[in-house]
């Protein structure tokens, strides 16, 4: 029997212990997160110390301590020394960001401005190109198996596009993956554990959440310093955490829309060589920068501790499903094992397609089409939205909103769906126990035409300009 009555004492989660065949530490924590997700337990929330819990339910401390690493795991809590355990700013939101595959069912109507999606008038370049490959005698032999090291001419071609980005490596640390998604899996799963700690920015990619809570990896959240974080405070979270990675998007944040310093990015080489942690580089949008414009990567100042990816999902095409991988030479093998695992092959066609567009010199008329049109529409946004919009460059192909006190991220987006527009609130990107700001992240470049996409902003804007009550369904 438990030592204290708990009849009258405050406590913020009190479950109760079902009777199953699965361990104890199993059911609890399967209860723990059908508390947070319906409801019962918010985010921010404080849960009761593990030896009160322990005390209450009568069982050991360990189980407590099995039950919450568990939900740990999946981005439920976060824990800190001296701190306690809270339920995750993020643990309530969908992380899955494009229509079709959330619970929520798609809205054909609604002017999507929320899943990143890039304009489609390039994509013709795109398919005419591919026929002209199909026609060429043998291309068949695009429908057969590949290795994720592509042939010397890809090799040669990923090379000359990850030079666009200041990224140089040799051919045999080059490999290719069906996306950048598909290449952090990889990455993940062949070079992490279940209940390792990767080190990432409080507001986040969503696709690494949902990847680190598939594997057991947790994500900790490292603190805000004026809008970004500081060195000292990356170094000071490794000094209560063992972290084993860092993941970072350097430049045009997601979703913050933030580029790093020079300086910040040489004082994260400088410390990822002192303590041997591995860098994730997520270069997605980095090429969307005018050329004079590109900063040296992580990957140029630790390149023996750092995994660069480079996605043409936003400079090419989504469709093509290619990136290319920039990998120290000690884990390029791993790491090629693991999408061979993953999906035996990375398609030939779409990796010959990508190959030739870069050497023909198509992929760069066609990354100069698309920040045409992303320098366009921002500064639409930035004039009908003026106020409410955080300051960034004209290239980027996101755009942060700052919402009234009376909004949270989570009730614009609503409000913004009643009204016929997709946004995504801040709170889909949150990890840990983070400030989660009143804001919402708008993909400027998925309405297919700029009428649509005007008539997007207009919409956003009386909401932003409305300080009537509203009703959140």
């Amino acid at each position: 029997m438990p030592i204290n009555s708990f009849d009258n004492y405050p406590m913020s989660w009190k479950p109760t212990l079902p009777k199953t065949n699965q361990p104890i530490y199993q059911a609890l924590a399967a209860q723990l997160e059908t508390d947070i997700k319906n409801g019962t337990l918010q985010p921010g929330i404080m849960l009761p110390p593990q030896r009160e819990l322990a005390d209450y339910l009568d069982i050991n401390l360990s189980t407590i301590s099995r039950a919450f690493k568990l939900c740990e795991q999946k981005g439920l809590l976060s824990a800190s020394i001296g701190r306690g355990t809270f339920v995750s700013s993020g643990a309530r939101s969908n992380s899955i960001l494009l229509n079709g595959i959330n619970d929520m069912p798609t809205n054909e109507s609604l002017i999507e401005m929320g899943a990143i999606l890039p304009t489609l008038e390039e994509g013709k370049i795109i398919t005419d190109y591919m026929q002209t490959i199909l026609k060429e005698p043998n291309s068949n032999g695009y429908l057969n198996y590949s290795s994720p090291m592509g042939s010397n001419f890809q090799q040669e071609c990923a090379r000359e596009w990850l030079e666009k980005g200041r990224c140089l490596v040799d051919s045999d640390q080059i490999l290719f993956s069906n996306g950048s998604q598909n290449a952090l899996c990889c990455i993940l799963s062949s070079l992490f554990h279940t209940g390792d700690k990767i080190a990432t920015t409080s507001l986040v990619y969503p696709g690494i959440k949902t990847i680190a809570r598939m594997l057991g990896i947790q994500l900790v959240p490292i603190p805000l310093d004026m809008d970004t974080f500081t060195i000292d405070s990356l170094r000071n979270l490794c000094k209560t955490e063992n972290i084993k990675g860092l993941y970072l998007i350097p430049d045009y944040h997601n979703p913050t829309t933030n580029t790093m310093s020079q300086d910040l990015r040489k004082k994260i080489a400088s410390f990822a060589k002192e303590k041997n942690i591995l860098i994730i580089e997520d270069a997605i949008n980095t090429l969307l920068k005018g050329d004079s414009l590109v900063l040296p990567p992580l990957q140029s100042l630790a390149p023996e501790h750092t995994i660069y990816i480079m996605s043409l999902s936003k400079t090419i095409s989504p469709g093509l499903r290619i990136a290319i991988l920039a990998t120290p030479k000690q884990y390029a093998k791993k790491v090629a094992v693991a999408i061979y695992n993953n999906t035996i092959a990375v398609s030939a066609l779409m990796t010959e397609c990508a190959a030739r567009l870069i050497h023909s010199g198509l992929a760069d008329e066609i990354r100069t089409r698309r920040r045409d049109e992303i320098i366009k529409r921002n500064e639409l946004a930035d004039t009908l939205l003026a106020g409410f919009i955080k300051p960034c460059e004209k290239e980027c192909n996101l755009r942060l909103l700052n919402l009234p006190s009376y909004f949270t991220g989570t009730s614009f987006e609503l409000c913004a769906r009643q009204a016929g527009v997709q946004v995504y609130a801040a709170e889909r990107f949150a990890i840990g126990n983070c400030h989660v700001p009143p804001a919402v992240r708008i993909a400027i470049t998925s309405p297919e035409s700029f009428e649509e996409y005007q008539t997007g902003l207009l919409q956003l804007k009386k909401l932003l300009n409305n300080t009537n009550d509203f009703t959140y369904l």
